[in-house]
């Protein structure tokens, strides 16, 4: 969640808690600015519990491709029972006209090292979804105690423990303030160093808020230890490499006409796409669709409090540089890597 807080960790996506987890956050403006061609190639660069690409796959028709990614295997085998291995909730007439779906686990990172990618469009709803939030095991948040692990690929290596136990003092704030913007960093590195071994969220956020008290009014909005939960995800995930690299990817793999569509969830994030589509846009490359974030409404937000700092940005592939020779479909490229 975005700063205002008081209770979970800042960067929530995907779409709810534990009363919403099924309303993913902005769909109407994702899905509308996404403006989906029947019988086109889709892109969900983070399809976590399937809500977007739900209703992506409804307007694609059976001529249609959807590829949905995740690092996440266990939202993808959630979001496996929603989109293709189950009827329930369909229509006759949408299961008879329901388009190829296929579902990879892996960061949309690795779209920028396949060759022959061609899409109508890209969505990518970033942030850590309501299932890896509220599962205590999974380490993300500070409201029930966990182990701190905060991976969302649970295979990666890199865990919050291995990086709050071994980092030194210096890297460690420059951890926290980097991907935190955390102005006491340095205070809160201190505090961790001196209470090594450090294994689970509810340790971990009470050195936290006992080295950083709130000391005035902004600052007793949100938890003390938001924003160094933020910049321990972000770093073990490598979150905003990953995000610098689907954009790079971006205008090779789109059509011309073809719209990215990106929703964020904290400043870092908001800044790199803004810039990437802005650059595009000098360029001649991209058209920009926003020229202002898109936010949620006041209904949305009191719906779903995490909604409230989600920003959508939107850009549409011109035909500058645009490949012209025939390539291969995307579900065809990621088939034949896999």
């Amino acid at each position: 969640m975005g700063e205002g807080s008081t209770d979970t960790p800042q960067g929530v996506g995907h779409g709810g808690g534990r009363e919403a987890s099924h309303v993913p956050v902005l769909l109407k403006e994702a899905i509308d600015f996404l403006s989906v061609r029947r019988g086109g190639t889709y892109i969900d660069a983070t399809v976590g519990l399937g809500g977007h690409s739900y209703e992506i796959a409804k307007r694609l028709g059976a001529p249609g491709h959807l590829i949905g990614l995740d690092k996440d295997p266990a939202a993808l085998e959630r979001a496996g029972v929603r989109l293709r291995t189950s009827d329930l909730g369909k229509t006759e007439l949408e299961q008879a006209d329901w388009p190829l779906i296929e579902l990879r686990q892996g960061s949309f990172a690795g779209l920028a090292e396949v060759r022959g990618l061609r899409a109508d469009g890209i969505l990518a709803d970033l942030g850590v979804s309501s299932l890896q939030l509220d599962d205590a095991a999974r380490g993300f948040s500070f409201q029930a105690d966990g182990p701190l692990d905060m991976r969302m690929d649970p295979h990666s290596e890199r865990t919050a423990e291995q990086v709050v136990n071994h980092l030194d003092e210096r890297q460690l704030a420059d951890v926290i303030y980097e991907f935190g913007e955390e102005r006491r960093s340095r205070r809160i590195a201190r505090a961790i160093c001196r209470s090594r071994p450090i294994r689970s969220t509810a340790h971990l956020a009470e050195v936290i808020s006992a080295a950083a008290r709130p000391m005035n009014s902004e600052q007793r909005r949100i938890h003390p230890a938001t924003r160094t939960f933020q910049a321990l995800r972000i770093f073990v995930n490598r979150e905003l490499d990953d995000l610098r690299a689907l954009l790079g990817a971006a205008p090779r793999i789109l059509k011309p006409g073809g719209r990215v569509v990106v929703i964020s969830f904290h400043s870092l994030e908001d800044r790199i796409v803004k810039d990437a589509f802005r650059d595009g846009a000098s360029q001649g490359v991209y058209r920009l669709l926003t020229k202002k974030p898109v936010t949620a409404t006041g209904e949305e937000s009191d719906r779903n409090p995490r909604a409230r700092s989600a920003k959508l940005r939107a850009a549409e592939r011109t035909d500058v540089g645009a490949q012209t020779s025939e390539a291969e479909t995307v579900d065809e490229v990621l088939r034949s890597e896999g």
